[in-house]
């Protein structure tokens, strides 16, 4: 029997048939796409997806140093197990990390829009120390004056410091509940009514969290607890994502238990749903973009009960 009904009213993207046939792409067709550019894959082990990860950072860092250049990479916080092995493929072969330039792509905000303090145990800055920068031998680590996190202070200009960098060569990221690049949230979109153009040129700043968003958040960080995790953050926008050399993103939304996974339409809607400005992450379908899927977020969407 059919049961017809509105999507919740807080959802910005509200293309009902559009998000019908994001939701029917089969697991074995979500690698197709029409952008020979967009590389849609999947990777089904989860230690071989993010060492995977780990491999394109060490790679494009000593690429870099190899041709005597500076690496300058966007990172996330967002999946995190790749640092430890990045760091430990760094330490094992010797990679001087002395030339890499890093803009980390966000960070927690209070309600005044002030940033979280560095040394703040649930911020972004201390998730990357412990993750990753310290990790690294202290003689092939990077510069401390290389390590950028963007705060309230900052983020009105953070564009034009990665600019005057010389731009990124990569952006890294993953995608949020509500289609988020960074925290640049699915409802920051309806500002711009309909100027795709004029969104992609947004740059970053501080914004009000979607409660999908909060949601996934206190899932995977704060234990359940939604009432721990911060209302606001600073975060990049698309203006530096699509400014990018190239952008790689690894989608690892997987809940652990009983095949669950909260990014598995989302995954599709941003790869195969439209270019909107109510979805952040679907930019990145006209870009040169490697799209990297764990093996139980590409299954099928359906309803389960068990």
């Amino acid at each position: 029997m059919a049961f017809r009904y509105s999507l919740s009213k807080f959802i910005p993207f509200r293309d009902e048939r559009a998000c019908a046939r994001a939701r029917a792409v089969r697991k074995k067709d979500i690698a197709k796409h029409p952008n020979k550019d967009f590389r849609v894959e999947v990777i089904e082990d989860k230690v071989q997806f993010y060492s995977r990860f780990a491999l394109d950072i060490v790679q494009r860092i000593a690429k870099a140093g190899g041709e005597g250049r500076t690496c300058v990479l966007i990172l996330p916080v967002g999946p995190v197990p790749q640092y430890a092995i990045a760091a430990q493929m760094i330490n094992r072969l010797g990679i001087s990390c002395r030339h890499l330039v890093t803009y980390n792509m966000d960070e927690y905000a209070d309600d005044q829009g002030r940033t979280a303090p560095p040394d703040w145990e649930g911020s972004f800055a201390t998730s990357m120390k412990q993750s990753f920068f310290r990790k690294i031998r202290a003689d092939l680590r990077p510069l401390d004056r290389n390590i950028h996190f963007p705060t309230h202070k900052n983020i009105a200009d953070y564009h034009k410091m990665i600019e005057d960098e010389g731009g990124a060569d990569c952006c890294y990221g993953g995608i949020g509940w509500c289609g988020h690049i960074a925290f640049w949230e699915s409802h920051l979109g309806l500002e711009f009514k309909g100027d795709l153009k004029s969104y992609k040129r947004a740059h970053g700043r501080i914004v009000e969290l979607n409660p999908m968003t909060i949601m996934q958040n206190a899932l995977h960080t704060f234990g359940g607890d939604w009432s721990w995790c911060p209302p606001k953050a600073a975060s990049i926008g698309p203006r530096e994502i699509l400014g990018a050399r190239d952008r790689s993103f690894w989608l690892d939304g997987d809940c652990g238990i009983g095949g669950m996974s909260w990014q598995r339409f989302i995954a599709r809607l941003v790869a195969h749903g439209p270019v909107s400005e109510l979805v952040p992450g679907s930019i990145l379908q006209e870009t040169n973009c490697g799209y990297h899927i764990l093996g139980t977020v590409a299954d099928d969407v359906k309803i389960d009960f068990s």
